[in-house]
């Protein structure tokens, strides 16, 4: 009986013991687990994204929204102008026998505006182009803001390769430093071969642990590019693959002028012309229909009369210290102003768009390069361990070719990155823009 109790005590504390021990391994792995899980995005999904929640966007919709006010605010002034006022006072006088008396008047007015010389129109046409500018202020936001995305995921999709291929570099390196380590204590290698394989171990751990820092810091760009507050883990899903195919020269001039900053300048030429001839219009005579409706003071209500009136109000302008003219000579040197501008953008616009399809040409072309060299480097290497391992080649020859393979993988993958840069800067200049993209 006794023996019983002890097998039952022993047994408790074994249990016990392997439940704490279950709990401290179960509380091990939760520290293990990242706080947030790395979230897998597509090219697709980031532009959907920031089309619905980045600032730039935003921003470039409210001064269109500021633009369309700016049109509603001066069309009003076509329409008739109403006005009620009510006036109410009390008057007397102080002494001996003095008294007071209180008096009310109310009135309701209307103007209506006959002739201007075009000068509301003018400036009513005026506002309506700057809404077409600020349009295309709209789509050259989204244009540049497609760049920067499209630059974050290229980035953060090189980094993610990178990252790989440190690795393999790294456990490539190790196992050249366990080759030459064995052939040092066989006496077929100096030391200097084998402090020199350390060394290049060395650089590939220094490069796996830089291409980890650099993937967080993809990550963040990418985030910032979609316009989140918070940061989290992110891994985009994509190839290096362009999906700009065409190898012939469009008409770039053409393309200038459906570029949305170049349409910007146009609209904001034309405004210019219609402020100009707006200040002009300021010389003619204004004529206004008036009418109105009220009672003047009067003592007690109710009241038993109204009055009113109706005309017609002319205002010519006779001198105004040249102030009118002035406003002429700006209006027409500002609009000089925007016909060197328009001018001048058209100019930077097709040397963008002459450098950026240069260079995207240039990036196809190379990635092919980098794709034969990268081949040439595999079977020069492959032929050269062999070739070392029977002491065909010395240590110096050997590491060369080794050195040749692992450039050619890195200057592989800069390439194919660089070729997506590219396309993205070429689209940019031809004023793609985010929801373009979605279409």
């Amino acid at each position: 009986m006794e023996n019983e109790d002890i097998f039952t005590k022993r047994k408790g504390r074994f249990g016990m013991r392997a439940k704490i021990n279950l709990l401290v391994v179960w509380a091990f792995l939760i520290a293990l687990t990242p706080l947030h899980a790395e979230e897998s995005v597509s090219w697709e999904q980031c532009v959907s994204e920031a089309v619905k929640a980045h600032p730039d966007l935003y921003s470039a919709l409210a001064v269109l929204q500021q633009a369309e006010a700016d049109k509603s605010i001066t069309k009003g002034a076509l329409l008739p102008q109403l006005s009620f006022g009510v006036n109410s006072s009390e008057s007397g006088s102080i002494g001996k026998g003095a008294g007071s008396s209180s008096a009310l008047s109310y009135s309701l007015s209307a103007q209506q505006l006959l002739y201007d010389g075009q000068k509301t129109s003018s400036q009513i046409a005026s506002n309506a182009e700057a809404i077409k500018a600020a349009q295309y202020n709209v789509n050259a936001v989204s244009a540049n803001l497609r760049f920067t995305l499209r630059s974050a995921f290229t980035q953060l999709l090189k980094a993610q390769d990178l990252v790989g291929l440190t690795v393999e570099i790294a456990d490539r390196r190790q196992n050249n430093v366990r080759l030459i380590s064995l052939r040092y204590q066989g006496g077929r290698e100096h030391i200097g071969s084998l402090r020199q394989a350390e060394a290049d171990l060395a650089q590939a751990q220094f490069e796996v642990s830089q291409a980890k820092r650099g993937l967080i810091l993809a990550q963040t760009n990418l985030a910032s590019a979609l316009g989140r507050d918070t940061h989290q883990p992110l891994k985009v899903q994509g190839t290096f693959n362009v999906s700009d195919f065409s190898t012939s020269k469009p008409d770039l001039a053409l393309l200038v002028k459906d570029h949305p900053l170049f349409q910007q300048l146009d609209t904001r030429s034309k405004a210019a012309r219609f402020d100009l001839d707006a200040s002009r219009s300021a010389f003619s005579p204004q004529l206004y229909l008036n009418s109105s409706v009220g009672r003047g003071a009067f003592d007690r209500l109710p009241t038993d009369a109204v009055d009113w009136s109706a005309g017609v109000t002319i205002s010519v302008p006779i001198y105004e210290g040249g102030s009118g003219r002035a406003r002429v000579a700006k209006a027409r040197a500002f609009l000089s102003q925007q016909n060197a501008q328009e001018k001048s953008g058209f100019l930077l616009l097709f040397n963008a768009l002459e450098q950026s399809w240069k260079s995207f040409q240039d990036a196809r072309q190379l990635v092919v390069v980098q794709k034969k060299q990268l081949e040439a480097a595999n079977e020069r290497s492959k032929i050269s361990n062999a070739q070392y391992s029977n002491g065909l080649v010395t240590f110096d020859d050997w590491v060369i070719i080794e050195n040749n393979l692992v450039n050619a993988k890195k200057d592989l993958l800069n390439a194919e990155a660089d070729m997506l840069l590219a396309e993205a800067q070429w689209i940019q200049s031809k004023g793609g823009t985010l929801e373009g993209q979605q279409e």
